[in-house]
């Protein structure tokens, strides 16, 4: 039996038959989580300490459990400037792309953006746009620029979503928790019903997306 992929999420839960890809920040970095992602939120960018945060985010990328890097991006929604922010972002593209590690992106009223800096900056490695909520239009624009989508916390909210999630190829997109309360099992069993498919085969795909986005078998 194959294990459920949790593609984000802020709290390691140390279940047998997931596996977690746990959000971390470099400068409360916890090596005891098995599998992380590590990288600078937009949110939380502080250019006195970004150089140690960009140095630990290096170091730890190079090691075979940290999968991603990530949470990074933009967000038009926050006080700190969007060239601040752009600049942050590009300095861990380049990281990703120096280790070959996907990218997990929180992406705020500035999808246009983040479409033109991966053209700009030819990002070579999957990126992966995390918590999506938006419409069929903008995830079509998305999946044809090569962007992978997560679906969570909006997927169990917004009935709105269902349609988008179903004009999503079954190999572009991913499942996670996030920080919600619900558990991945319930977003995965809303994932299956969406899709008009078994449980098992909705993990398969996943597996299958893993596996290739990852490089590694889950």
């Amino acid at each position: 039996m194959s294990k459920l992929f949790n593609l984000h999420t802020h709290k390691f839960t140390n279940q047998e038959n997931i596996l977690e890809l746990v959000n971390q920040y470099p400068w409360e970095f916890d090596d005891s989580v098995p599998f992380y992602s590590i990288g600078i939120h937009p949110w939380y960018i502080d250019e006195s300490r970004l150089s140690s945060d960009l140095q630990i985010i290096d170091k730890e990328l190079s090691h075979q459990n940290c999968l991603a890097l990530g949470e990074c991006g933009l967000d038009k929604r926050i006080e700190i400037p969007i060239e601040i922010q752009e600049k942050v972002f590009k300095a861990q593209i380049l990281l990703a792309e120096k280790h070959q590690k996907p990218l997990v992106l929180h992406c705020v009223a500035a999808f246009q953006e983040i479409i033109q800096i991966k053209k700009e900056q030819n990002v070579t490695v999957p990126m992966i746009i995390h918590g999506f909520s938006k419409n069929e239009q903008t995830a079509k624009q998305l999946l044809d620029n090569g962007f992978y989508l997560s679906f969570g916390k909006y997927l169990l909210r917004n009935p709105e979503l269902k349609s988008v999630f179903q004009s999503v190829p079954n190999d572009r997109f991913f499942l996670e928790t996030d920080t919600i309360e619900e558990s991945l099992e319930e977003v995965y069993a809303l994932g299956a019903n969406y899709k008009n498919i078994e449980i098992e085969e909705l993990k398969s795909l996943i597996k299958t997306n893993f596996d290739k986005v990852f490089h590694r078998n889950l």
